[in-house]
């Protein structure tokens, strides 16, 4: 354990999906609000594969945070104002709920598990988590 003095390091990462899907939606946030949008243009912008961009708006729509408009002149819009859109909704969009550890989600095959201390808490590491990315933004992150 490290004493006061110490800094304290771990690494939380988001995945390349999770991280491709932040900077799309911040593309999106940029342009003129209902400005239809595609994945091909999103992915010209941003430089995401295009069947990765394809395939995360497909998601971004399914979580709420882009609406798909069929036929000409179709494509995406943000279905939400940019104020009311968070780091943690997008990165939920892509992962699912957000989980520091397996066990957190109930799920644990680690060899602590029976005798674990932290486990009845990780619950609460998750939710502090997940509402500092909440309070983030996407009009944030479009700057």
């Amino acid at each position: 354990m490290a004493n006061r003095n110490e800094t304290v390091r771990f690494a939380m990462r988001l995945t390349h999906l999770a991280d491709y899907a932040v900077v799309m939606m911040s593309a999106a946030a940029r342009r003129e609000e209902g400005e239809r949008l595609s994945a091909t243009v999103l992915a010209e912008e941003t430089g995401v594969p295009l069947p990765t961009a394809q395939k995360l708006m497909q998601s971004l729509g399914k979580a709420g945070l882009l609406k798909g408009q069929r036929g000409a002149g179709g494509g995406y819009v943000l279905a939400r104002p940019v104020t009311e859109i968070s780091l943690a909704d997008i990165v939920e969009a892509v992962e699912g709920p957000i989980a520091l550890t397996q066990c957190s989600e109930g799920v644990s095959d680690c060899a602590l598990d029976a005798m674990c201390r932290v486990k009845p808490h990780m619950g609460i590491i998750g939710e502090k988590v997940r509402g500092a990315l909440g309070a983030v933004s996407l009009q944030e992150l479009s700057k």
